[in-house]
């Protein structure tokens, strides 16, 4: 079922699957866009803050973005994101790691400029296998209207 703007309220929460975390996609991700060695080499990764491999935070951004996708929250034009007043990680995604979200509702509201748009403004949080927020990002959505104002 497809959202539109007039469908999302304050306090609405959506979820989503999940996705396991394979260490082969860790390293092939690090290898073609971070290729930092605590993201592609276990023994390097031992001996850095990380105390062990783990997947890039853009990994873990990408991962996020294909669970909105396929979760709960469908809005109507697919997920359109205008940017973001929050970003951040909070704690290193392991090989064997299963992630799956929860978006929460902040704020909606029709746009000035566009009368068939509006925003919806989200709190989307990214959970490990262990239930620990690893990413915590508050973005707004840009939203078709179902119908224009009269």
């Amino acid at each position: 079922m497809e959202r539109y703007l007039e469908d999302y309220a304050v306090g609405q929460t959506y979820g989503s699957g999940r996705i396991r975390i394979e260490e082969e996609r860790i390293k092939s991700f690090a290898a073609e866009f971070d290729p930092q060695p605590f993201h592609t080499d276990h023994e390097t990764a031992s001996r850095t803050i990380f105390k062990g491999l783990a997947a890039s935070g853009w990994h873990t951004a990408a991962m996020t973005m294909r669970l909105m996708v396929d979760g709960d929250l469908k809005p109507a034009g697919g997920i359109v994101g205008t940017g973001f007043e929050e970003f951040r990680w909070s704690r290193p995604v392991r090989p064997g790691d299963e992630l799956h979200i929860q978006c929460d509702v902040l704020e909606v509201r029709p746009s000035k400029s566009r009368p068939d748009q509006g925003l919806i403004k989200l709190r989307t949080t990214t959970f490990n296998k262990d239930n620990e927020p690893v990413q915590i990002m508050v973005g707004t959505l840009l939203v078709p209207r179902r119908s224009k104002p009269d």
